[in-house]
């Protein structure tokens, strides 16, 4: 099946400026050098109409809602994209409401904050609003980019709760459904920052077949006909591959008990590098080997 939408999912804490700042206006020029070159720029360039993108900021996930939404109004109004509101949905009822259906309908882009996925798979799972969202990124130019929550709940198993110092001890690490934008996959954010290499390991030894993405803040990949993933933004993105796991004691041990594994394939991708979902082959590119 042809997705005709494309997926960008970050790692959190994305640097779009300091818009609290006092001076923001006259430290303006130096947050635009990120702009140009980092994540949100690139949100724009990969849209249907660039600057003159329809662009809905959506905060669910959020509980300082209103401190977050308008962060990310002036960011991308600083790239000239100057199309852009936050739609507010908080509760239940609202995810079915005619007037924000009909700006889901009418977005180019919508950009999901941080904060809890399980806010947004609760409140906005099974919805008229997730009906549309799934049927426009499966049908039309459209973008979903998520950072921290947002990028958790876009595939179909996510991860909401787990210790990341006691992640590889059976039990700890909790998974639930996501939104199901993507399948195959399941995502883990701030991943680098917050040593969450464990948590991903338990959610991969538990389903083999899920490719385990680990995203550092103010990274992401996008995600072209949910198969194509490249490296975008300035850290690292981990994969982990359980395909080729040979042994484990996972249905051995008892609750809160360690977890072994063997033969876990790891692999660290950076900006640009490439990695296909149906062949699962990466493709770095500054190879040392070219």
């Amino acid at each position: 099946m042809n997705i005709l939408g494309k997926l960008i999912i970050i790692g959190g804490a994305v640097d779009k400026g300091s818009f609290t700042e006092i001076n923001l206006d006259k430290n303006a020029a130096s947050n635009l050098n990120f702009f140009e070159a980092g994540i949100l720029k690139r949100i724009i360039n990969e849209s249907k109409h660039k600057e003159k993108s329809r662009i809905e900021i959506i905060t669910t996930a959020s509980v300082i809602p209103k401190e977050i939404g308008p962060e990310y109004v002036k960011a991308f109004e600083y790239l000239n994209a100057k199309n852009v509101d936050i739609l507010t949905i908080e509760r239940r009822e609202q995810a079915a409401d005619e007037e924000v259906l009909a700006r889901l309908k009418a977005a180019d882009i919508v950009m999901f904050t941080g904060g809890d996925q399980l806010r947004l798979s609760s409140i906005l799972g099974g919805t008229p609003f997730h009906d549309i969202l799934l049927d426009k990124y499966h049908n039309e130019e459209f973008i979903y980019a998520g950072t921290s929550a947002g990028a958790a709940a876009a595939s179909n198993n996510m991860i909401y709760q787990g210790s990341s110092s006691e992640a590889l001890l059976k039990g700890e690490v909790k998974i639930s459904s996501g939104l199901g934008l993507i399948d195959g996959v399941i995502i883990d954010t701030h991943f680098v920052q917050r040593g969450r290499i464990g948590r991903l390991f338990q959610a991969v030894v538990g389903n083999p077949r899920v490719l385990g993405i680990g995203l550092g803040e103010d990274t992401g990949l996008l995600i072209t006909n949910n198969r194509e993933m490249e490296a975008i933004g300035s850290g690292l993105v981990i994969l982990v591959d359980g395909r080729e796991i040979k042994d484990t004691n996972l249905t051995k041990v008892e609750l809160g008990q360690p977890i072994s594994i063997s033969h876990l394939v790891t692999h660290v991708m950076s900006k640009f590098d490439t990695y296909n979902l149906e062949t699962h082959k990466m493709h770095i590119q500054s190879s040392h080997y070219l």
